[in-house]
């Protein structure tokens, strides 16, 4: 067996697993939870095994007499057993006595209380950059909502190595597979959650293209606010039989289910008064190699400069918005620890637009822009000067996030990040 990969959520869990009574890990199948999970639990239940399902009905005692912690695997298989955490939260059961780990919420129809103020959440992502132990980071997303961050450091990873990264995915058990093993699982793991998934949240598809088609149309619209009514149209352009909008939002009601969905929300500010701001959220995916697998491009073609499918829901380029949504990803990451929220900035007709813009519980604002560049130019900061000029004292730092080698600051203050060297 490999040994246990230390995560990002490992600094959350330490603070706030010990002290709470129920701690629920959730996030798409595949990103870790339950080897980060098994890391704290001294007994384990797995509700994906019939055979613990069973256990668990004839026996409901059975959480409160297994060793603490009790992991719970796939809770949303059996969903009772939430509210029978929930009872034996308010029994006064000890401190650090659940951890509950799923891959879904529980299927379309099934009722369950929110657990407000007894079980506590704790989203899990696909690997970030900083926890594919690509070499050390040296800036913290953390120390730049403190207003304090040191930018140095340099790298050695070149643009080859970042496609490498998009393209090998997140998914800790997929990622160190040779390629073709990669594209194999990755393809697998999309064809189960249509012919699984989909039926296990109450959904079974009749039309299994139709759902494959348009999860290739929205991983055209990565990084883009491409409305659902454009990404409906391009599912099956020229097809009379395409899915209907009931079932588009279907589609995307169980995809977000599965936390296979996971965009950057449009952002608005408390602090500054920022005219003709638009509200659609930015299209990403769970994780950019699941994209560019549903359109059909690798490694070598993202290189040649290939678009994949549907291009015509882009602005800009298919390496860019991959590139794009590898970094959201890893700063979705590093944030959610930090207790900031990740959103993106866009004025109607594209005036002024900001990648990325961090901010946090004391409402400290970090904006950070993306670009596939080894140097940014003045044109490059604009954005960020421009925000800087609107915030005043709640912009505490804002960063270009390239594809270079150096990190450092610039005369204006604007940092210069690669990418690999940001972290939490």
């Amino acid at each position: 067996m490999r040994s246990y990969q230390r995560r990002v959520i490992d600094d959350e869990l330490d603070e706030f697993q010990p002290r709470l009574a129920a701690t629920h890990i959730y996030g798409a199948k595949g990103v870790g939870k339950t080897a980060t999970a098994l890391q704290r639990a001294a007994s384990a239940l797995s509700f994906d095994e019939e055979r613990d399902r069973q256990l668990f009905q004839a026996d409901p005692d059975l959480l409160e007499s297994q060793p603490p912690p009790l992991l719970i695997d796939e809770w949303q298989r059996l969903p009772e057993v939430w509210d029978r955490i929930r009872h034996s939260v308010d029994d006064g059961v000890a401190e650090g006595h659940y951890i509950i780990a799923g891959s879904a919420s529980p299927p379309r129809g099934t009722q369950v209380h929110s657990g407000a103020g007894r079980i506590v959440s704790f989203m899990m992502r696909p690997l970030s950059l900083a926890e594919r132990g690509l070499q050390e980071t040296t800036v913290s997303l953390g120390a730049m909502l403190a207003g304090g961050a040191k930018v140095t450091g340099r790298t050695k990873l070149k643009l080859a190595d970042y496609v490498a990264e998009m393209t090998a995915s997140g998914f800790p058990a997929i990622r160190p597979q040779p390629e073709r093993v990669r594209g194999r699982l990755l393809d697998s793991y999309i064809t189960n959650v249509v012919q699984r998934e989909f039926p296990e949240q109450g959904y079974p598809v009749r039309k299994p293209g139709a759902l494959l088609q348009w999860m290739a149309a929205y991983a055209a619209a990565t990084a883009n606010t491409t409305s659902y009514n454009r990404i409906l149209d391009a599912a099956m352009p020229g097809v009379s039989d395409k899915p209907s909008k009931p079932a588009a939002i279907a589609y995307r009601q169980v995809l977000d289910r599965l936390w296979l969905l996971d965009p950057v929300e449009a952002w608005s500010p408390s602090q500054a008064r920022i005219e003709r701001l638009t509200w659609a959220p930015k299209h990403y995916l769970a994780d950019p190699a699941l994209a560019a697998r549903l359109l059909k491009v690798d490694a070598a073609g993202l290189l040649r400069g290939s678009q994949g499918t549907r291009s015509h829901l882009r602005t800009g380029n298919l390496l860019g918005a991959l590139f794009e949504h590898l970094v959201a990803l890893s700063v979705k990451t590093y944030a959610q620890g930090a207790d900031a929220e990740v959103r993106h900035l866009r004025t109607h007709g594209g005036q002024h637009e900001v990648d990325l813009v961090v901010e946090n519980s004391a409402g400290a604002v970090v904006a950070l822009d993306v670009k596939l560049t080894a140097t940014p130019v003045a044109d490059d900061v604009k954005q960020l000067l421009w925000l800087r000029d609107r915030l005043g004292s709640s912009f505490v730092d804002g960063a270009i996030i390239t594809s270079g080698a150096q990190a450092y600051r610039r005369k204006d203050g604007i940092a210069v990040i690669p990418a690999a060297l940001l972290g939490p």
